[in-house]
């Protein structure tokens, strides 16, 4: 079994790649595979807020 990947450094203040348009990408590939669209505000801010989760800060595993 190899490595995780992520979360990655450095944190979103010092990686250009965590855009708004990358959230919009995910959203997008997110509907193109059936699920609804991502389109109130506070889904997007939900979907940004998981993606920082995902790529940058992680959770303790046992």
């Amino acid at each position: 079994m190899s490595d995780r990947a992520y979360p990655i450094r450095p944190k979103p203040d010092d990686d250009p790649r965590f855009t708004f348009g990358l959230v919009i990408d995910v959203a997008r590939v997110l509907e193109e595979h059936g699920y609804p669209p991502v389109k109130a505000g506070l889904d997007i801010v939900d979907l940004q807020q998981a993606l920082y989760r995902f790529l940058y800060v992680g959770e303790e595993r046992p």
